[in-house]
């Protein structure tokens, strides 16, 4: 620590009031450097959460993330919110192993942007005239699916979906299709479509 590498022949007060640090503070860390048993209550759980984390991190392969050891800790009954596991980890310096991002949209600078049309307005005064679609993915035991939905503004509620192991524009078209054919069957609405 800084602090102890220059306090001989710079004095504690002094390097403190130019960090800024309390000499209290650091004389209280200290306390419980020689004394551990003067720590909080929450720093002596920490250490034994500490030591848990470590223990499932090693065992894992430093695959674990802080989810995957909390529920290791819940199994054995040890009690630690998952936000404490989260600090415990980053403070460790530990972090899982993330398998990579999948990118779903992969935009074109070249290309124009299409037209908003609605100018970012999502209202409709009544169902079936406005109809907004989004495409994602999620992350399942076996790989990531993906999902294409159709929802309708008016209700808010999803009128045609499609979930695919790869994603390609057919499945969009399949989640559009699961409603216009009984849309198109109603001609007394007109469509903004």
């Amino acid at each position: 620590m800084f602090i102890d590498d220059h306090r001989e022949h710079l004095g504690v007060e002094a390097i403190c009031k130019v960090l800024p640090i309390a000499p209290s503070t650091y004389y209280h860390h200290k306390s419980i450097e020689v004394d551990p048993g003067k720590a909080s209550d929450r720093a002596k759980h920490d250490v034994i959460i500490m030591a848990r984390i470590e223990y499932y991190w090693e065992k894992s392969g430093k695959r674990y993330g802080a989810v995957k050891i909390w529920h290791d800790l819940l199994e054995e009954r040890t009690v630690a919110a998952r936000c404490t596991v989260v600090r415990l980890m980053k403070s460790m310096g530990f972090q899982g192993i993330t398998r990579g991002n999948v990118t779903t949209t992969k935009s074109n600078p070249a290309l124009p942007c299409p037209q908003d049309k609605v100018n970012r307005e999502f209202k409709a005064p009544a169902p079936n005239i406005l109809w907004v679609a989004d495409f994602t993915y999620v992350r399942t035991a076996v790989g990531f699916v993906y999902v294409a939905f159709i929802i309708d503004v008016f209700a808010r509620y999803i009128v045609g979906w499609k979930v695919s192991s790869s994603p390609n524009a057919q499945m969009v078209l399949d989640a559009c299709l699961m409603k216009i054919p009984a849309f198109v069957r109603n001609k007394s609405h007109r469509s903004a479509f």
